[in-house]
């Protein structure tokens, strides 16, 4: 219906005002709405849903024991997923074809460029030691305000461990404040997902009515090179990890995580498609609650494959389109910094352009060359996000499996403080 739409006024059969107003006064608000509800349960979701799990599983040892394995598979699968983009990237050199674009792109969406990163220099989000000096706030209830996922997951780490070193009937009253927290989320975002269905038409529409496809065929090259390394990694390296970690079979896995990944789609947002991912993970994989609710919060905010692939195909596309050649060394760098760059940054709309453009100015290409891609970003932001949302669902299925028999005993311990 979008790109309908845009067609229509492309070809002046319908004028502009119409479809502007619709997008404007009614889907736009109404997607925006949609998000927002989301959005609103995410920060006590993710708190809550970590110190329990922390609790459940019993304190140190069993928490030390899948941490390591949910961060070692976040690494392995953003590696795979940024190898994947940079020799894509080399072989098809869709920066080579978009030189001639260069200038009336810039020139279109620089300033959207600029303001995109000076927003993320005024928060201090810059990408360095300090992002990771951050993940101990100072101040946990900034970090609230201020959405800094990363403080938030150590604060709420901190307070499962803190819970299993508390005596069992002390320990029981704020237990059992944070089951009240996920109780009130999940009511929250069952309301919020009745309007799914539509929202998710509003989104689509607003997003498609404005950018049409003229900029999909002009930035071809590129489009392809980004769709064509998420596919692989969502259709080949996900599902034999599924397979043979997992232990399912991956079109049982597809067919049950659908909605997610549509959800995940559609909001561009890992964060706010979390509810939907622990719901689905729960009711539909099989992964046990305890297991989800540690796993899952600590994937949408660290685990981005999709977002690791875009970067690297990105930063070597605005590297050849502005003439500058990165050694195999140089982009073995590359591939280092969108891991980390990846790992740290937020899961919501649009949070990787200004890493991009960190990136960039590393090797000599102007930070503000993410211009280039700005246009077409939100579609590919759509598929690298349902991308992503998958990798964290892929994680859940493997640590549950692996974890199968070790994690009992001390659940029941856990349930019985609480």
């Amino acid at each position: 219906a979008g790109c309908a739409a845009f067609a229509l006024v492309d070809h002046a059969v319908v004028p502009v005002a119409p479809v502007d107003w619709v997008v404007k006064y009614l889907a736009r608000p109404f997607g925006a709405v949609f998000l927002n509800l989301l959005f609103l349960a995410i920060v006590p979701l993710v708190f809550a849903s970590l110190a329990l799990g922390v609790t459940r599983l019993g304190g140190t040892a069993n928490v030390g024991r899948i941490g390591a394995k949910t961060i070692g598979y976040f690494l392995v699968t953003t590696a795979f997923a940024a190898v994947i983009g940079l020799t894509l990237v080399n072989a098809i050199q869709p920066g080579s074809v978009a030189g001639d674009l260069k200038d009336k792109l810039m020139a279109e969406y620089g300033k959207e460029a600029e303001e995109k990163l000076a927003e993320a220099k005024s928060k201090k989000k810059e990408f360095g030691v300090q992002t990771f000096v951050n993940v101990v706030p100072a101040n946990p209830f900034v970090a609230l305000v201020e959405k800094d996922m990363l403080a938030i997951v150590f604060t709420a780490l901190l307070v499962g461990f803190a819970l299993t070193k508390i005596e069992p009937h002390r320990a029981a009253a704020v237990i059992n404040l944070l089951e009240g927290i996920n109780l009130l989320t999940e009511v929250i975002i069952r309301w919020a997902m009745a309007l799914a269905p539509y929202a998710v038409f509003a989104l689509l529409f607003s997003t498609t009515a404005k950018l049409g496809y003229t900029l999909l065929v002009s930035l071809g090259a590129f489009v392809l090179t980004v769709l064509g390394g998420l596919a692989l990694h969502q259709f080949v390296v996900l599902p034999l990890l599924v397979k043979f970690l997992g232990g399912m079979s991956p079109l049982e896995f597809f067919k049950k995580s659908r909605l997610t990944i549509l959800t995940a789609f559609s909001t561009s947002s890992s964060s706010a498609t979390l509810p939907t991912a622990i719901k689905c993970a729960e009711e539909d994989l099989g992964v046990p609650k305890e297991v989800s609710n540690f796993v899952l919060p600590l994937s949408a905010s660290m685990n981005h494959n999709g977002t690791a692939l875009f970067e690297s195909v990105t930063v070597l596309f605005l590297a050849q389109a502005f003439g500058v050649t990165l050694g195999f060394d140089q982009q073995i760098v590359v591939l280092i910094l969108c891991i980390l760059t990846a790992s740290g940054m937020a899961g919501v709309p649009g949070g990787s352009l200004p890493l991009i453009g960190l990136i960039l100015v590393q090797f000599g290409v102007p930070a503000g060359g993410s211009a280039l891609v700005i246009g077409v970003d939100r579609i590919l932001e759509m598929c690298r996000t349902a991308v992503n949302v998958t990798a964290d669902l892929t994680t859940a299925v493997f640590v549950a499996r692996s974890e199968k028999n070790r994690i009992a005993e001390p659940v029941a311990s856990a349930a019985g403080v609480g």
